[in-house]
């Protein structure tokens, strides 16, 4: 214990405080498990936000990294590299596109998405120049860039950061009409709806059914585009490759981060058809890093280790077995309000206000009885475990819950 408080305390002296993590220090992790430095094994149920669905440190993904790393790492794009375009034809075939941009980090990838888009509106739907409005959805989290707290509603991740940067409308999420309305109105200057299929930050909001389906039907009349940003609910997360899937939608500009390397590695993408892509030209957009031979390598190994291990299969099943034996305690306990997901990507509702700190108590409790959960929005808590977990080990991370909700009955 004191090795962990004196890693806790280095972090808190020479680190900014833009975190608030729970007081466990990691050193070790293999699929489902992490160990902390004073050898205590935990369940990870959250995966770092969704990036290690692969489960961590796999040895597939891990391999390929070593074997790059000790070929080439970084060219920049001023030539070409040896893995790129092998990744690029493996990522584009297996989403249906035909083109990708790569990028490194999630908000990269939703950056280089609103650029495509609004060049797209003014060159392809000749909406008057510096007109161009992107509509966007309350509650939304797509990152932490400058433009992208611009259109959110969340006021810490907001204020003080302004002036903003204008551009773009939001409207409620899960609400039909609110798009409807605004694109009978506006749509001569709309270029795009940027949409979370699931919103995962703002506490696994699953949409009604139908809703994005809806969506894309009136992106298509009003020539909009329909960005889906699947960087958390994308790679097998929610039971599909991607969240849309369940609705059969084609997006037009299609955002993936995190788990596309595995957690190896930082790798994002923004697919999109030539019509789209196309209108991006040399010195237009660009990161020296995004779709180096290191990333493109490890990229490509772990979205197959997605499909070999069959682990969208894996998360709709035992999703299913989640959501219906955490309804049965919700049933028992008065702790937990209700539960609500789709794959293994699910939340708690605790059943207290978002200011209280129950649910920060329960997940320091659970990290006690070995299962780490992080709260979200106060009184929500996410679970969404590496998609390698098995059944068994599904139960047994479930009695651990249940025991924990026990001791919080006493």
């Amino acid at each position: 214990m004191e090795k962990s408080v004196e890693l806790i305390e280095l972090e808190n002296k020479y680190g900014a405080h833009n975190y608030h993590p729970l007081p466990v220090v990691l050193e070790k992790g293999k699929g489902v498990y992490v160990w902390d430095v004073d050898g205590k094994q935990y369940f990870d149920f959250l995966s770092a936000y969704s990036a290690v669905n692969q489960g961590h440190c796999h040895p597939r993904i891990i391999n390929k990294l070593k074997e790059q790393a000790e070929k080439l790492t970084l060219t920049s794009r001023a030539f070409y590299n040896a893995e790129l375009g092998k990744f690029e034809k493996y990522i584009t075939e297996l989403f249906g596109f035909d083109k990708i941009l790569p990028m490194n980090t999630g908000a990269e990838a939703v950056e280089t998405a609103l650029k495509i888009a609004r060049k797209w509106g003014y060159e392809k739907k000749r909406i008057p120049n510096g007109e161009a409005i992107i509509v966007v959805c309350k509650d939304n989290f797509h990152g932490r860039t400058t433009t992208i707290i611009s259109f959110s509603n969340d006021d810490e991740a907001r204020k003080n950061f302004n002036p903003y940067t204008s551009g773009f409308e939001a409207i409620e999420y899960n609400n039909v009409d609110a798009l409807k309305i605004l694109l009978e109105e506006k749509a001569d200057k709309i270029c795009g709806f940027l949409v979370e299929p699931i919103q995962g930050e703002a506490g696994v909001n699953v949409p009604s059914e139908g809703y994005l389906k809806a969506c894309e039907e009136l992106c298509k009349k009003h020539n909009v585009l329909f960005i889906a940003d699947e960087i958390q609910t994308g790679i097998a997360r929610t039971g599909k490759m991607l969240a849309i899937d369940h609705e059969n939608i084609d997006a037009d500009l299609l955002i993936l981060g995190k788990a596309v390397s595995g957690g190896a590695y930082p790798v994002s993408a923004v697919l999109a058809n030539d019509e789209v892509m196309n209108v991006i030209k040399p010195g237009q957009h660009g990161s020296t890093y995004g779709g180096n031979p290191l990333a493109a390598a490890v990229a490509k190994e772990a979205l197959e280790v997605v499909l070999d291990e069959k682990l969208a299969e894996n998360s709709e099943k035992l999703g299913q077995i989640f959501r219906n034996e955490i309804t049965k305690m919700a049933e028992e306990f008065e702790l937990f309000k209700s539960v609500r997901g789709k794959g293994l990507l699910n939340a708690i509702l605790i059943n207290d206000t978002p200011e209280s700190e129950t649910a920060w108590n329960f997940c320091v409790a659970l990290k006690d009885n070995g299962l780490l959960a992080k709260p979200t929005h106060g009184n929500i808590i996410r679970f969404a475990p590496p998609l390698v977990i098995t059944e068994e080990q599904l139960h047994e991370c479930l009695s651990i819950i249940r025991k924990t909700a026990e001791e919080f009955k006493k």
